[in-house]
């Protein structure tokens, strides 16, 4: 009685709590597929029903979760010469994004990548013929980017799907992959959040617990959709949710959060 009564305290209604599932479920069906996307997806939707100080320490534990589930089974599948590359370059992005949020205006920032990530998506989109591989220095400016990114805005998970598709022939490495990476940025934000107290509130948590079945649901019916998926058609697929990204971001910064 006393965990129902709880769950009672949460100030929903039932019609919220609809939209609400319904919005996580549709996020983590993106991130099952692509592996990143949950704050595109799933952000505008909780605006209408918590403040974004609430949002984005939930969706990082949310995140965690998922990305820790996708990599249990595909962790033979990692690239660890890729991950390696990469993880300094993200935390290095990381740490500047904390100094960032804390002295600079980030709406700039926020444009400037909505610009660029939208262009280069829709350049990947109309031409068909690309380089066979990437250099790996890209680690360097896509890891440290992306790293920025997690840390300012809550999404970085695409720079790293536009390097590692670029880099890995195996679809299944570039997720497991790309997995690996989401689940040690969520690590630092998580812990500086802790760190913060800011698990500290029992409603937040609570509500994290209670969305675990229709994340869950997502992450099965995203994975399941990408089986069957050839690369071509996945790495396609990934473009046009960069696209989505990239206008999000731009969207964000006319809206003014």
């Amino acid at each position: 009685m006393e965990l129902a009564s709880l769950i009672a305290s949460l100030p929903f209604s039932p019609v919220n709590w609809l939209v609400i599932l319904l919005g996580i479920t549709a996020a983590y069906v993106v991130f099952g597929i692509a592996g990143f996307g949950t704050a595109l997806v799933a952000g505008p939707v909780l605006l209408y029903f918590l403040p974004l100080s609430t949002i984005i320490p939930l969706l990082v534990l949310l995140d965690f979760v998922a990305a820790f589930g996708n990599l249990l089974p595909s962790r033979r599948d990692v690239a660890r010469p890729e991950l390696l590359r990469l993880l300094p370059c993200m935390a290095l992005g990381c740490t500047l994004g904390v100094v960032f949020l804390l002295s600079l205006r980030s709406d700039v920032l926020l444009l400037a990548m909505g610009i660029f990530v939208s262009v280069y998506a829709l350049y990947s989109l109309a031409v068909r013929v690309r380089p066979a591989s990437l250099s790996a220095a890209w680690a360097v400016p896509a890891g440290t980017v992306a790293g920025l990114f997690g840390a300012l805005f809550g999404s970085g998970g695409f720079l790293y799907a536009l390097y590692l598709n670029a880099r890995l022939a195996d679809k299944q490495q570039a997720r497991a992959t790309q997995s690996a990476l989401i689940s040690c940025s969520a690590l630092v934000r998580l812990s500086l959040f802790l760190v913060a107290g800011v698990y500290a509130d029992l409603q937040l948590l609570l509500l994290a617990a209670c969305l675990l079945p229709p994340m869950a649901l997502g992450l099965w019916c995203g994975r399941r959709l990408t089986l069957n998926m050839s690369r071509d058609a996945f790495v396609r697929l990934v473009t046009w949710l960069v696209l989505a990204s990239g206008l999000g971001l731009i969207g964000r910064y006319l809206g003014g959060s």
